[in-house]
């Protein structure tokens, strides 16, 4: 299995591949997750271990954006993983060792399950945009063309592909969630209390959002609601090149390093949840933000990620390049939820139980074995029926 980077980076593409891994090697299954090592691996799993590739990750570093960049010997060790694989697994086409590691296996004959999030991400530098418009055309497009199954993780990122000729019908899985770690307030607390831990202010509503600090998490409206309503509380949990801190807001509230059982008390200490980002298939938060009994205000694109999640999330538009008006429509949709709107009438318990009900890591970890099976079983019986028919030929 490849990603870009390992879930100690805390992004989302890389907390679902951990949750895989972690479900794969319970079953009894031999996996090696690739990545990055620009942050730690996890610990190995019964026959499953992990393999760190050296990369350079300067551009991340730089500008925010996940690009690293494999060395030689990082080629070398995915060639050597991939050529003794039964099935390769790579989530998302646009990282290099995720392509270095499709070619190994077209050229081995290995079958390829390809896991897309997301489909495309707008940016407000032109040459970056054009560059993304490139590389779908050039690569990702070709590689889910060429993929032995391709698994979206959304509605959303399904209807951007629509059109593409796929050797085989594309599934969707959504991914599943921790709903141990994400979870409603017991009876016994309060949320008061668990706000004292996190210094929050305990008298006015606490605005939650999770994620990297980037352009594309609408990092630029968010600053926006956050001077406009210096009543409310706006707590920012995660990393990356734009810091809050910097904004000098005295109702602002960062933190960093939270995760599991931290992050889930954080959730349960907030009011609501707010996602204005672009170009995202179905971020993992909103779901976590779901388990934890958290109104959701995200963008309209991700609520339809899906169709179920509309009665428990409400959805609005974001204008790229036009932060005042998205703030302006955001901070607006806060305020119903504050109100007690009519589209807020599912309380704490029905998203929680929603959430359960609908994403299971076990139920989605499944769905991948099935398919994992299906490509091998396939593949035997075509290159069975090949040699069976150049015996005949002799």
């Amino acid at each position: 299995m490849g990603t870009h980077y390992f879930a100690s980076h805390k992004g989302g593409i890389e907390i679902v591949a951990e949750q895989l891994f972690r479900q794969f090697a319970a079953g009894g299954h031999e996996v090696v997750w690739m990545a990055g090592d620009d942050t730690p691996p996890p610990d190995a799993h019964g026959n499953s271990r992990t393999r760190s590739l050296p990369v350079f990750n300067f551009i991340e570093k730089k500008i925010g954006l996940p690009c690293p960049i494999p060395t030689v010997s990082a080629l070398k060790a995915i060639r050597a993983e991939v050529k003794n694989a039964d099935v390769l697994i790579i989530h998302d086409c646009l990282y290099l060792s995720n392509i270095a590691a499709f070619l190994v296996a077209r050229v081995r004959r290995i079958d390829t399950i390809v896991v897309q999030h997301i489909g495309f991400v707008p940016y407000r530098n032109w040459i970056l945009n054009t560059l993304m418009k490139i590389a779908n055309v050039a690569i990702t497009r070709p590689m889910l063309a060429r993929a032995g199954q391709v698994v979206f993780i959304s509605d959303t990122t399904r209807r951007f592909f629509t059109g593409l000729r796929f050797r085989r019908l594309p599934q969707t899985i959504f991914n599943g969630v921790d709903t141990e770690s994400y979870r409603t307030l017991f009876p016994r607390e309060r949320k008061v209390d668990v706000r004292v831990k996190y210094k929050l202010p305990p008298d006015r509503p606490a605005i939650l959002f999770v994620g990297r600090f980037v352009e594309k998490k609408g990092m630029a409206a968010l600053r926006r609601m956050a001077s406009r309503r210096v009543d409310l509380t706006w707590v920012f949990a995660g990393w990356g090149p734009i810091d809050p801190n910097e904004w000098n807001a005295p109702n602002v509230r960062v933190l960093s390093g939270l995760r599991g059982e931290s992050l889930g008390e954080l959730y349960r200490a907030c009011d609501i949840f707010v996602l204005p980002s672009t170009g995202e298939g179905f971020p993992l938060v909103i779901q976590e933000a779901l388990a934890s009994g958290l109104p959701v205000v995200c963008s309209s694109e991700t609520v339809v990620a899906d169709p179920e999640m509309a009665a428990f999330a409400t959805g609005v538009p974001v204008y790229v390049g036009n932060d005042e008006r998205t703030a302006e429509e955001f901070l607006a949709a806060i305020e119903n939820v504050l109100a007690g709107e009519p589209f807020t009438q599912k309380g704490p318990a029905e998203r929680h139980a929603f959430a359960v009900r609908r994403y299971s890591w076990r139920s989605a970890a499944e769905q991948y074995l099935e398919i994992a099976s299906a490509l091998r079983l396939r593949n035997f019986a075509e290159r069975h029926s090949g040699s069976a028919g150049e015996k005949a030929s002799r």
